[in-house]
């Protein structure tokens, strides 16, 4: 699969950094250099043949699953042959639909020689894609290029790799085939390898997150247990999924209906008197059978987003695993780790459940990329947590009783505005509706008190807030870059002030909402002395 004559010439510039790179599949600058020599001089298959000291397959390399030895570093490498039969898998499935589409429009014949055409183009399709696609791996990055017309190529330096993802659908797995998802962050850009046997996929894991620190051995921190899925009602995320999947289906199936002029007016207009005259006795059972199927099909889309879902340390990374019928391997590097976040509802904490995710500098799509925990125990997910950043600094400083008010007076707030309108407008029920929902906030206020918290251990920084979607985060003190102490008129009214922690990951940065202001300052120079000190007053008695 090694592709030579294809191969542009190599530039010195390219050269030097794959000469000078320790990690270049294990040759030495002097064969590096030699290699560089020869080919100038002839091909690059005579100078193979010529030197033995450059060969073109080293001999630490180790057999693929097609039989032929993983290629050499700066060679070009095409995706898995068995590529098309994955496309041809997908393009049959979507053709199977058109074909039926030709088959009621047209009849058998038109059917049948739409989906062989559709077929042939779709083969065709992935056939060029194939043949004009490659990847080039070097010392210092990965460079995908696509050659038909015109040339692309896109290069990604490794230093920027912030992750590198291994996803396989039923149909890879079933082949053996896997696709690697390369992250670098805004400044390096996404490329994807769709798709590569399973070990070439982990070799380019292991080789794009290669560092020169010693890797420690794979050891597993966290496994997912099978009861803890029926956590998954508790969620609000996963107990609209169905409805969201029903409505998807049902708009596919209205569209294609309406395509075909199987959808009128009149049978809508009839459907729904059908449905209006339904006995009540059926409707509340139709509810209620709805209600009850609502947390079974919760937990079924849990089980097939985080099947088996797996957190071991490996190759300097942290590496989760979930899926069933699409299995997903996320990597995120140690060395860009910053701290985690403990997130949960009022449901999930009345079962003492939580939801784990890590914050990870120049990660995209962080709520999926970064989840380490999907729904466990608390203490499971504070002992995964003390695994991976630290141990959860705690217990946590209530903030001073002034908060309290401020809190409760942000929930009733709203309400009772609405209500005084409403009087002045003559709304008496609309009134009285808002005055019900500011008794009701009152417990929603004193609960956004008792979840306001903040601690350090000396080593790293936690700040708790919200009471709807509470969260918890924990974060290194080396990975504050700046600090932002905001006071409203009101605060200062009541000596109180938010302290806001910047953070180069996650959110970019988290606030300790409601601290008395004397104990802002204090935390914030307690952490980073250095940066507070020159800005603080000295107390009266230690003036000279």
């Amino acid at each position: 699969m090694n592709i030579r004559d294809g191969d542009p010439a190599p530039d010195p510039a390219a050269q030097h950094d794959r000469t000078a790179d320790p990690s270049s599949n294990g040759h030495s600058d002097d064969d590096a250099t030699s290699a560089t020599s020869a080919t100038s001089a002839t091909s690059a298959t005579s100078a193979s043949s010529a030197t033995p000291a450059t060969s073109a397959t080293p001999a630490s390399a180790k057999p693929t699953s097609n039989g032929t030895r993983s290629p050499e570093i700066g060679h070009g490498q095409r995706l898995h042959p068995l590529t098309f039969v994955v496309g041809a898998v997908r393009e049959l499935i979507a053709l199977v639909a058109a074909g039926a589409t030709g088959l009621l429009v047209g009849g058998l014949s038109t059917a049948f020689y739409f989906t062989l055409v559709g077929l042939a183009f779709g083969l065709l399709f992935h056939v060029v894609s194939w043949v004009t696609f490659t990847y080039v791996l070097y010392g210092d990055r990965i460079e995908l290029r696509r050659a038909l017309i015109g040339r692309s190529v896109k290069s990604i330096p490794r230093d920027r790799i912030r992750g590198v993802d291994i996803s396989a659908s039923l149909p890879h797995r079933l082949l053996g085939l896997a696709v690697v998802h390369i992250d670098a962050g805004a400044d390096g850009g996404e490329g994807a390898l769709n798709a590569v046997s399973r070990q070439e996929a982990e070799r380019l894991r292991g080789i794009l997150l290669a560092r020169d620190a010693p890797a420690p051995p794979r050891r597993v921190l966290a496994r997912m247990r099978r009861r803890w899925y029926v956590y998954a009602p508790l969620s609000g995320a996963y107990l609209l999924t169905p409805f969201a999947l029903a409505g998807s289906l049902l708009g596919t199936v209205y569209n294609l209906g309406d395509d075909l002029g199987l959808i009128t007016r009149e049978r809508v207009e009839n459907l729904g008197h059908d449905v209006v005259g339904l006995p009540t006795a059926l409707a509340v059972a139709l509810a209620i059978l709805a209600l009850m199927a609502m947390p079974v099909m919760s937990v079924i889309a849990f089980t097939l987003f985080n099947w088996d879902f797996t957190v071991h340390e490996r190759d300097g990374s942290v590496v989760a695993e979930r899926g069933l019928v699409t299995r997903r391997s996320v990597s995120l590097e140690r060395r860009r780790l910053r701290g985690v976040e403990l997130a949960d509802n009022p449901f999930e904490r009345m079962a003492g459940v939580t939801r784990l995710g890590a914050l990870i500098t120049g990660l995209g799509d962080v709520a999926h990329r970064g989840r380490l925990l999907p729904a466990a125990p608390r203490t499971v997910a504070e002992s995964l947590a003390a695994r991976v950043v630290g141990n959860v600094p705690g217990p946590l400083i209530a903030h001073p009783p002034a908060a309290r008010g401020r809190r409760l007076v942000r929930a009733v707030a709203p309400a009772a505005g609405v209500a005084v309108l409403a009087v002045l407008a003559g709304q008496l029920w609309v009134a009285y509706v808002c005055a019900v929902f500011a008794v009701l906030a009152v417990p929603l206020g004193l609960d956004r008190y008792r979840q306001l918290g903040h601690a350090t251990d000396g080593e790293r920084l936690s700040v708790r807030s919200g009471t709807l979607r509470r969260r918890q985060v924990v974060v290194e003190h080396d990975a504050v870059i700046g600090w932002r102490i905001r006071r409203t008129l009101f605060q200062r009214r009541l000596g109180l002030a938010t302290l806001f922690a910047a953070v180069g990951a996650g959110d970019g940065g988290y606030s300790a909402m409601d601290m008395a202001e004397e104990d802002a300052v204090a935390l914030a120079a307690g952490i980073t002395p250095a940066w507070l000190t020159p800005f603080l007053e000295a107390p009266p008695d230690a003036r000279p």
